[in-house]
């Protein structure tokens, strides 16, 4: 890759308008967030509001899916978020666990009914 290969100017742009921009933002939350309480009344909105638009979009890919996920029935989505919870709450409470129930349920079930 030359100096005059217009490429190079598309990446450079990525990365100045793209990367930079929220890299510094991250940054400063790191920085300012070591003098935030956990438990005040900011940061309880502020993880409200997170948890709340998580759980929009999660709604509205399970009811209103585009793409190959519009193939899969209603009921298999509905089991899915079903298995995700329990994964959860049966396996002390990982994340992890809770996709990974959720994923097979989902996959399964759209090979399945294919």
């Amino acid at each position: 890759m030359s100096f005059s290969d217009p490429m190079l100017y598309a990446y450079l742009l990525v990365i100045l308008a793209g990367f930079l921009p929220t890299d510094v933002f991250r940054f400063a939350a790191v920085l300012f967030s070591r003098r935030l309480d956990e438990d005040s009344e900011a940061l309880i909105l502020v993880r409200a509001v997170a948890t709340a638009l998580l759980a929009g979009v999660i709604a509205r890919l399970v009811l209103f899916p585009t793409g190959d996920l519009a193939g899969v029935p209603l009921w298999i989505r509905l089991s899915s978020i079903a298995a995700g919870v329990a994964g959860y709450f049966l396996i002390r409470k990982s994340v992890l666990a809770g996709v990974i129930a959720a994923e097979i349920v989902i996959v399964g079930g759209a090979i399945y009914f294919r």
